[in-house]
């Protein structure tokens, strides 16, 4: 036997550690405070806002918790359960606590050239990459993401399972809903301080009457409609659930990338 096929046999039952077993039941710190014990912290959650809008931009965060800070982010959960009020108290209880953050913004034009799920994957990447240390492992809400130099897992509905999840959630919506409000003041004929970009028919109406603005998705089915583009159409993958919450208008489904 080589010293190469000796690295790659397995190890005895014995030498093996104990596997984790971690339930959703267990809490929203679980997941993130058994990768620490093993030796794998710090643990950087990532999620984005904006992914099915058709206006406006796609915003990622990335954010590394302290991992004795349960109780102090206590009912912390993915941002669309939190009424607007709450997401800021928590936006700003995240920014005093948490052990490091990054926000990346991705402006309509990438979204367009790239395509929504590529940017959104890229948008991970660059956010892990912009924490001010590298972190030992990455979760991801909902699908995997390659390319973060570091072991990262997709956790199923991430933000309502994983804390840190659930913070990066809450600094996208409320990044980028600040954006979208300021949008407002600059294009006040579509309201986007009410939707946030989001295809809803009020939003609809004003693409149909003011057509699009500078800040709208022409990749999106009804954005192109709304200037006479072709109608075929090519899913933009943003199926998961989005980022409707408490006190918002809900999203409509129209919102097709082209």
């Amino acid at each position: 036997m080589t010293a190469r096929s000796a690295r790659r046999a397995p190890l005895p039952p014995e030498w093996r550690p104990s596997r984790a077993v971690v339930r959703r039941s267990s809490g929203t710190w679980t997941l993130q405070s058994t990768l620490h014990r093993h030796g794998l912290g710090p643990v950087a959650g990532v999620d984005e806002a904006g992914r099915g809008a058709c206006a406006g931009p796609l915003v990622v965060a990335a954010c590394v918790l302290r991992p004795g800070d349960a109780k102090r982010l206590d009912g912390l959960t993915d941002s669309k359960l939190l009424t607007p009020a709450a997401r800021e108290e928590y936006y700003d209880l995240i920014l005093r606590r948490c052990a490091d953050s990054a926000v990346v913004v991705i402006p309509p034009a990438e979204i367009d050239r790239r395509g929504v799920h590529v940017a959104n994957v890229e948008g991970m990447r660059r956010a892990v990459a912009a924490l001010a240390a590298p972190p030992g492992y990455v979760l991801t809400d909902g699908f995997a993401v390659r390319g973060f130099g570091r072991p990262a897992l997709a956790v199923p509905k991430g933000d309502q399972a994983a804390a840190c999840v659930a913070a990066a959630s809450v600094l996208a919506k409320v990044t980028r809903d600040r954006i979208m409000v300021d949008l407002h003041i600059e294009l006040p004929q579509y309201g986007f301080d009410a939707h946030k970009g989001y295809c809803t028919p009020v939003h609809e109406a004003a693409l149909v009457m003011h057509g699009p603005s500078h800040v709208h998705r022409y990749s999106f089915v009804n954005v192109r409609a709304a200037v006479g583009g072709s109608s075929a159409l090519v899913h933009n993958d943003s199926s998961r659930d989005e980022e409707g919450g408490p006190g918002d208008d809900p999203p409509d489904m129209g919102g097709m990338q082209q």
